[in-house]
Parts: structure tokens; sequence; C-alpha cells
């Protein structure tokens, strides 16, 4: 029986189908979780993925982090499962206070949308076992609100305990304080990331597969717990 992982979908989110696929392509089973219920359908794993939640009113991810969904997401972390969080989803998993900091407008307020290397800077997490430390990765960013912001004390405190797990390679695209593409929460089983590993899957389509790691790295954690 194949690892079942859960991928929300919002009203505004617009990855969730390339979500399910990436699960699917690691070899797990996707499965649909609706934000207006408050059931994680027995997964084993949780994907917040990328869009617009709400239209972004009030702040990007603010108004998904009351969600029903979102309550039993923040149970089931609470409980060591493994959550991921990209772009919007990275923004709902801080409003939601499974990540600290928080994403606001990019530096100079333009929407971006490029490809973008990424650097490993930890695989301390139950997304990034099948990387290794310092490995560079090249997965798309499309995002107007990207920016990670922190205070002075968080930073250290994230920087301190490794839980900065990928950093922006070859200048900073947001304006992200400390180059912070995606950071952890204390227990390595949350990670939240700007950029899309799940439009980086297939060399066909992306252009790399070095998403698939995340991944296949969930997949190893389900299996070893």
């Amino acid at each position: 029986m194949s690892t079942r992982i859960g991928v929300v979908t919002f009203p505004g989110t617009l990855d969730d189908v390339d979500a399910a696929r990436a699960v699917r392509l690691a070899g797990a089973e996707p499965v649909a979780l609706w934000h207006g219920d408050a059931d994680l359908r027995g997964v084993e794993a949780v994907v917040v993925p990328g869009g617009f939640s709400y239209g972004d009113y009030l702040r990007a991810g603010a108004i998904a982090r009351f969600a029903p969904v979102m309550g039993e997401v923040v149970t089931a972390a609470a409980g060591g499962m493994p959550v991921l969080g990209i772009c919007n989803g990275f923004q709902v998993l801080c409003e939601a206070g499974l990540l600290p900091g928080a994403l606001t407008r990019n530096a100079g307020l333009h929407f971006l949308c490029r490809d973008q290397w990424l650097t490993v800077e930890s695989t301390a997490t139950a997304w990034t076992s099948r990387f290794e430390v310092g490995a560079e990765i090249l997965v798309p960013l499309k995002s107007g609100e990207g920016r990670y912001v922190a205070s002075e004390q968080t930073l250290a405190e994230l920087e301190g305990e490794g839980r900065v797990v990928f950093r922006y390679t070859g200048g900073n695209p947001n304006g992200s304080l400390h180059d912070i593409a995606g950071i952890a929460s204390a227990n390595g089983r949350v990670v939240g990331l700007m950029p899309h590993p799940e439009h980086a899957t297939e060399v066909l389509t992306g252009p790399t597969d070095d998403g698939l790691g995340l991944f296949l790295s969930v997949l190893d954690s389900v299996l070893a717990a």
C-alpha cells in the first residue's frame, strides 16, 4: 500500500495539480484535501501548495490560516506529521504559526517569475534527506510576496539551529533577509519554501527534476517512522 500524501486546495490555489503530480511521480498516492473539511483523510504527510488562497485578501495566507483543514494540519504537525508549504503554502504556514517570520512584498515590488538556483543548507529535515548539504538545485520561482523577514532573534535562532533549509544562490531575487528561501520547524518536520519544487520534477516540463528530491525525501521519512 503506497504512502498517502495530502494536497490542500483553497479557493485560489493554483498549484495543487502539479503538487499531486509530484507526489505521484515520487511513488506516493496524492489525496485531495478540501479547505472546508476538517478531515485529513488518513494521510501521512501534507503539502500546502502555491497560488492565491482566498485571493490573498488582507495578507497572503492570512485567511487560509483559519480554514477548517488548517486546524487539522496544525494538530497533525504538532504530533510530528511532515508538512510542506510551497510559496503561498509557506505564507499560510507562517500565518498559522507552524513556522516563524513572515513573507512580505518583494524588494522593488515586482512579481518575479524565473528559474532560480538554490543552495541546500540542511538535510536534517523530513523533506530534504535525499540531498547533500551544499548542493545547488534549479527550480522555478514565481511570487510577489516572497521576501522573508523575521526578527533578529528569530534569524539568529534559525541560523544557530540549522533551520535555514534553502538559500538563494547567485543573487537575492526578492530581498529576503539572510538570502533565505526556505526554513524548517525546530523538529525538522515542517518545511516552507518560496520557490516551487513541484514544477521541477521532470526534465521535459521543468528546468530540472531537482524538486523531486523533496517528495522522495518525505517518503523515506514516513517509511522510517
